[in-house]
């Protein structure tokens, strides 16, 4: 007949020796406990960090505490087992280990088999941080990949083809045909109040003297000889400007 409180508490003396840092028995009756199992780079180095499931982003080691409750008839049927408490382990991951328990579980009936289902979690653990450390290095490749084909193509340019330089071309045209579009209203707007000359003049009467004050202004005064024009009734001005053989500086000399 088997003894299964013999073999179980041998087994409990000799998993307590194999995770003295991990283990706590939470009750004698039933026989509780926990061990804590962590991938194997936290074991061996508590500064190591893997990259998290966040890109770019440092976290320790996954880790997952187990907690095994021992059944009367342990090790012929299997323990009670449960994630006590875990971290960096998505949901789907914490399905996965305890799928495994139960493969393991039934492989193993009839023997102790804690140490080896903690190995199986462990090695489970080891897995799932290469896997994460692999998903993060694929995303740092292919932002990469991604940043050097932007910058390729910043460097080169667009490549021209007949798609895009008619594209380009009809765009283009629209543009100048809105320019002049704007430019001749522009003139027209602009042709609307421009006055003439002679509007000027008629519009605005400070033009007639507008010369003379701007010489006195400036110190320059304009004196008028009226002596000089006293005779001018007798002046013969009757002068043919039409004819081709008129000229003006040549009249003195006939009087001489």
């Amino acid at each position: 007949m088997t003894d299964y409180t013999e073999e179980q508490r041998n087994e409990l003396e000799a998993i307590e020796s194999i995770y003295p840092d991990s283990f706590t028995v939470l009750s004698e009756v039933p026989t509780s406990f926990t061990i804590t199992v962590a991938s194997e780079a936290g074991e061996d180095d508590e500064t190591q960090v893997h990259i998290c499931r966040t890109l770019y982003f440092l976290c320790p080691a996954v880790e997952a505490t187990l907690k095994f409750t021992y059944v009367e008839k342990y090790p012929d049927e299997p323990p009670l087992w449960e994630i006590f408490s875990q971290e960096n382990l998505e949901d789907a991951d914490v399905e996965d280990i305890l799928t495994l328990l139960q493969q393991q579980a039934e492989e193993n009936l009839g023997m102790v088999m804690i140490f080896t289902l903690v190995t199986a979690v462990q090695e489970k653990l080891n897995e799932i941080i290469d896997q994460i450390k692999n998903r993060r290095e694929e995303e740092k490749r292919r932002k990469e990949k991604e940043a050097e084909e932007a910058e390729k193509v910043a460097f080169q340019g667009t490549v021209v083809t007949i798609e895009n330089f008619l594209a380009w071309k009809a765009k283009f045209e629209l543009e100048m045909a809105e320019l002049r579009r704007k430019r001749q209203k522009e003139e027209e707007q602009i042709g609307k109040f421009k006055l003439t000359g002679k509007q000027l003049f008629e519009t605005d009467h400070n033009l007639d003297t507008s010369d003379i004050q701007f010489l006195e202004d400036a110190g320059n005064s304009v004196e008028v000889d009226e002596s000089l024009f006293q005779d001018i009734d007798g002046l013969d001005l009757d002068l043919d400007l039409d004819d081709p053989d008129f000229h003006p500086l040549e009249m003195g000399s006939d009087e001489d």
